[in-house]
């Protein structure tokens, strides 16, 4: 049976900026094709021939242009190149932009770059029909073997587009409930499907340490595991009695790194300090103020418990920069730097020594002198220090980047003093929220954040000056996970806000026509995300429909 894929396409996620009907011949593809591909573009060409395997059945051959002898190549083709005039359209602009053409027996995906031209193959594969997202061909022959994907015809098409932002983000706390690794690595998988580029992990905090570090074992032998969890709301002071916990070893990290950078997609490592330690300090109490011993955290919330500011302990966090830097070859190392009480730096008499030698007025004013110290050692690895926006209550380093999490009012204020920032309001991009005040929603920390309000975020504030907007780079949505047990519960949490998020990021802008409720793009978008869905379903997503949980997604609020 031959499948035709008529053009242009209306469900490509997320939108190009341009879609057109083509000239020409359709392409047909079937049993046998071949991807001519610059040895430049070899990891490319390498992905696609692996996806395609698995989920047609089709015979997929890698072949260098120069092969070929310079003659054009024959029969079906997916031929990609890195394009000069593209490359020197990207200049000043976002990289990633790419242009690809069906026509006369041929897909041509060109990019300014091997990450232009791995997007424009995320649109290819939205070309073909669902059952291709598979890991494996479900068609079969007589006899039940395997018989390969029938042909799909391609009608002529071009598309051409570029990245809105150079941030295209989602944050998993991996501490409060431990992630198995097959799951990141779906998770960058399913970045990639959407055109995200950064995977940023929170490897630690005060319910557990996930991040193995040599000259401290303890870390993970103590602080990985805690001997049970909150259940229910966080005000029912309720438990489950059951152990958990689990760490990620070197090389499950490096792994994790190589998959991602396969994918362009960067993964971002954070270490919470000074606060958010109570698992740093049930392993080595004398990192504390107190030096009292204390258990891995049990409860969801914010511990009084903090670093102390002596030099032993800002030696212990330069030892933990550098196991970050040496495992994730990331430009940014995010320290955390959120929720951080100061009552113990209060009543300690070497803290308030400290602050009489550094010429502090404030106990506040402590927390920027410790990330000043800490960032000094990032900014000596080569790297770029990010923190959440509690960070500009300090003296702020020049490079640094800081993520706006308590709406947008600290990204504008950071933009317009010209510090680079990534947008992160709970209010839109905390995925740990629910879809629905509703009783048929899982168990959330609060809500309610539903897919149309995620589809209305822009970014940009209007509060931020022309000449300030190239200091916004993009943004992120969140998943804390005191309320997400499971990998599955993550899918759901994050899919299809994350599909939202993903054209948001990448999509042009609405422009002035669309209200400020983004209601009118929501109307257009829908549809898409509607069609989408059914992507989704190929590649194994728990994600919630549209009209709500299923009744096995669903719990009551307890």
């Amino acid at each position: 049976m031959v499948r035709v894929v008529s053009a242009p396409s209306p469900a490509i996620l997320p939108a190009p900026v341009s879609v057109r009907r083509g000239a020409g011949r359709p392409v047909r593809l079937s049993g046998a094709v071949r991807i001519v591909a610059p040895r430049s573009l070899g990891s490319e060409a390498r992905w696609l021939r692996r996806i395609l395997e698995e989920g047609t059945g089709w015979r997929v051959e890698v072949v260098d242009p120069g092969d070929a002898d310079g003659r054009a190549p024959t029969g079906s083709a997916v031929v990609l190149e890195v394009a000069a005039a593209l490359r020197r359209q990207s200049r000043g602009r976002v990289a990633g932009g790419y242009r690809l053409e069906v026509r006369d027996g041929h897909v041509r995906v060109a990019g300014d770059g091997p990450a232009g031209v791995f997007y424009g193959l995320q649109t290819f594969r939205q070309l073909l029909p669902d059952a291709t997202l598979r890991r494996a061909s479900v068609t079969t022959g007589s006899g039940g073997r395997p018989a390969g994907a029938g042909p799909v015809v391609l009608e002529p098409l071009v598309v051409e587009d570029r990245p809105r932002f150079s941030w295209r983000g989602a944050h998993l706390d991996v501490s409060r409930h431990f992630m198995p690794k097959t799951f990141l690595l779906k998770l960058v998988d399913l970045l990639a499907f959407h055109k995200c580029n950064v995977l940023h992990l929170h490897l630690t905090d005060d319910q557990g340490w996930r991040l193995p570090v040599d000259r401290h074992p303890l870390l993970v032998e103590v602080g990985a595991w805690r001997r049970q969890s909150s259940t229910g709301h966080r005000r029912e002071r309720r438990f489950d009695g059951v152990p958990h916990g689990g760490y990620y070893t070197k090389d499950d990290l490096r792994e994790l790194v190589a998959f991602a950078a396969e994918r362009h997609v960067t993964v971002v490592p954070e270490v919470d300090m000074p606060g958010h330690v109570v698992a740093a300090l049930a392993a080595y109490p004398v990192l504390g103020n107190t030096h009292r011993r204390l258990e891995v955290g049990t409860r969801w919330g914010v511990y009084s418990q903090v670093l102390n500011l002596e030099e032993r302990t800002l030696e212990f966090c330069a030892d933990i920069v550098d196991e970050l830097c040496d495992l994730f070859p990331s430009p940014f190392v995010h320290l955390g730097g959120d929720e951080c009480p100061t009552t113990e730096w209060a009543r300690s008499p070497k803290a308030r020594a400290l602050m009489a030698t550094e010429g502090l007025a404030s106990v506040r004013q402590l927390q920027g002198w410790f990330t000043k110290r800490v960032a000094a050692h990032v900014t000596a690895r080569g790297r770029r220090v990010v923190g959440w926006d509690e960070i500009l209550e300090g003296p702020v380093p020049d490079d640094a980047v800081v993520m706006s999490w308590r709406g947008v009012k600290g990204g504008v204020e950071a933009a317009l003093a010209g510090h680079d920032v990534v947008m992160a309001p709970e209010e839109w991009l905390y995925f740990d929220w629910a879809y629905r005040d509703d009783p048929a929603e899982p168990l959330a920390i609060r809500g309610s954040t539903p897919v149309e309000k995620v589809y209305s975020f822009d970014p940009v504030p209007p509060e931020v000056p022309e000449d300030r907007r190239h200091h916004v780079l993009g943004a992120q949505c969140q998943l804390w996970t005191e309320y997400v047990p499971t990998s599955d519960r993550a899918e759901y949490q994050y899919f299809p806000r994350l599909c939202a998020l993903a054209e948001r990021i990448w999509s042009p802008s609405q422009g002035a026509s669309v209200g400020d409720d983004g209601v009118a793009a929501y109307e257009a978008f829908e549809p898409r995300l509607a069609r989408h869905l059914r992507r989704l379903a190929a590649l194994d997503v728990n994600y919630r429909p549209l009209d709500g949980p299923t009744p096995g997604q669903s719990r009551k609020w307890r």
